[in-house]
């Protein structure tokens, strides 16, 4: 009898002992997870504006509204549509992993900056912000101009792998990395790697030297600036922006 009691004992205690692990396993991978999320600053969840302003203002005009869960860019009625309105975030940041949704309109086209200066010499982002292009491939006329125009591409430098872009009306998902300190970048649109690309160092000098921007005073060149949504006159959306520096 006692033989049996000190087996039920045992089996109990070693019950316990597996509950007890998996409970802290459980509470470790949680606390994990936390942790992952903290790492995120979140740039825009469809509640304010309050991380960006236009670029080279205080504020941001009515061009961008929220509506819903989404950031909307509508092109103003003429007599402003020689301004620019670029949106730029507030804080600047060196490497970093980016992630957004964005939607654009039939023909449309936008994009996605990095490392904008606000130079009172420099006019608009992409002077300086080297752009991940945001493109109707099928009916903007750019995306005729070569793959490196097209939506994912690395703008004018690095075409996307294939075209993986969602039909007209949908959101798509983009990836932006870039770490200088290891000297590379990458996209991801929808779940499929777009580009690659040097950063900070002589490949990426030898690339903006063929490119469109070889003589452009500033572009590309500022390791630490803001990040841009362009404001390329044509409706675009966005959502789920955040931003985890590396």
């Amino acid at each position: 009898m006692k033989k049996y009691i000190v087996s039920a004992v045992c089996v109990l205690a070693f019950v316990a002992c597996k509950q007890e692990k998996k409970e802290k396993t459980e509470t470790a991978v949680v606390e994990e997870v936390a942790i992952v999320e903290n790492d995120w600053e979140v740039l825009f969840d469809g509640s304010s504006l309050d991380q960006w302003k236009e670029f080279k203002t205080d504020g941001v005009s009515d061009a961008w509204k929220i509506e819903g869960d989404a950031l909307i860019y509508t092109p103003p009625a003429e007599g402003e549509a020689n301004k620019n309105h670029d949106l730029v975030t507030r804080e600047e940041y060196t490497d970093f992993v980016m992630t957004l949704d964005w939607k654009i309109s039939e023909a449309g086209n936008s994009g996605v900056f990095w490392g904008v200066s606000e130079d009172e010499k420099f006019g608009t982002g992409y002077q300086t912000g080297p752009e991940i292009q945001i493109l109707d491939n099928d009916k903007h006329p750019d995306a005729k101009a070569g793959t490196t125009h097209q939506a994912g591409a690395l703008y004018d430098m690095v075409s996307p792998a294939k075209d993986v872009t969602k039909p007209i009306g949908e959101w798509n998902t983009m990836v932006i990395t870039v770490n200088h300190e290891e000297h590379k970048g990458s996209v991801t649109l929808n779940g499929t790697e777009m580009v690659t690309f040097p950063v900070a160092n002589e490949e990426w000098d030898a690339m903006v030297a063929k490119s469109k921007f070889a003589d452009w005073d500033g572009f590309g060149k500022y390791t630490t600036g803001k990040i841009g949504l362009q404001d390329h006159h044509n409706v675009v959306a966005f959502r789920n922006i955040k931003i985890k520096q590396l």
